[in-house]
């Protein structure tokens, strides 16, 4: 186990996010600090379909080693084909379980946070995973309920059937994005099972990320929302570094951008657009300006010209 994740430290792991955490923002991430990285939820019954689009969802950078897939499923058998398919896939190190996704399309098809109605279910299918799979390790990512709170029965359901570590999220399905995230959980899961647990939720800084690790004693963080527009946070971690050079800011964005054209060719510049939106929201000077002639861009050299010179330090705004 120590040679894929070394637990004896804290983990920094980027949280999958549909859209966002495709495989250039990813490479950046890893490139730049974190110590795991997780492809966007991929669903069991899509792999089991051959679709694609999913095939192009589990690629992964060089850089990304070692790399999780995450899968979604409610039946043990697609789960079990869906795994056996990452099986002939090289570059896989852990295949981890979603149980946490509370959006209603996922939901209504008895995957991600539905499973936690059914913890008999959900350990099957832990367990399944765990059996079928020749991947070093299998991981899980939970909530702490679908409508109550049971993180210590849930957690305890993961290990018992195989889980080598888990992620939890520190709020019920109920409380979807929005509600406060019970960091109080996050230690309590960590005192009651001896496999590794790693704390996520609202982790949107450096000092967030200190004081959820301190405060739960969890094994490490898993920064989602928290790292998009933000993905030096990885670097800042990694580097105890409360600041972040802009100089190094600037080279991590543009990095970003080569990732994007190198994946999706020059459709890559039109997709970043997105990116560079949040990223010119740091105290940039001109930053609206910035924005709209981005959005009539689509050009790449064009396009790179423009963030070379933007995010040049000296055009930062004066911190107060």
């Amino acid at each position: 186990m120590s040679q894929i994740l070394d637990f004896s430290k804290p983990l920094y792991v980027l949280a999958p996010l549909a859209g966002l955490t495709d495989l250039p923002f990813r490479s950046v991430v890893k490139k730049f600090g974190a110590d795991l990285t997780v492809s966007e939820m991929i669903s069991s019954n899509a792999l089991v379909h051959n679709s694609k689009k999913s095939l192009k969802m589990v690629e992964k950078s060089p850089f990304e080693t070692p790399y999780s897939v995450q899968i979604a499923g409610s039946d043990e058998l697609i789960v079990k084909g869906a795994v056996e398919i990452l099986n002939e896939i090289d570059g896989i190190d852990i295949i981890d379980l979603n149980c946490g996704c509370p959006v209603p399309k996922i939901v209504s098809h008895g995957s991600g946070s539905s499973l936690l109605q059914d913890l008999d279910k959900m350990g099957k299918i832990i367990k399944t995973i765990k059996e079928t799979s020749k991947k070093s390790m299998t991981s899980v990512k939970i909530r702490i309920g679908f409508q109550e709170k049971r993180p210590i029965e849930i957690a305890k359901v993961c290990e018992a059937n195989g889980a080598d570590f888990i992620a939890v999220h520190g709020r019920t399905r109920a409380g979807k994005f929005k509600s406060e995230v019970d960091y109080d959980a996050i230690r309590q899961i960590k005192s009651a099972v001896s496999i590794p647990v790693i704390a996520n939720g609202d982790i949107t800084s450096y000092e967030k990320a200190q004081w959820v690790l301190d405060f739960t004693e969890a094994d490490g963080v898993m920064i989602g929302r928290g790292a998009v527009g933000n993905p030096w946070i990885f670097y800042q971690l990694k580097h105890g570094e409360k600041d972040i050079d802009p100089l190094l800011k600037k080279e991590i964005i543009l990095e970003h951008f080569d990732q994007m054209i190198k994946f999706y060719g020059d459709y890559g510049a039109v997709l970043f657009r997105k990116h560079l939106h949040t990223y010119s929201k740091a105290g940039y000077r001109g930053a609206s300006e910035f924005r709209d002639r981005v959005n009539r861009i689509s050009e790449p050299a064009q396009m790179r010209e423009l963030i070379d010179i933007f995010f040049n330090p000296e055009n930062l705004l004066t911190k107060l």
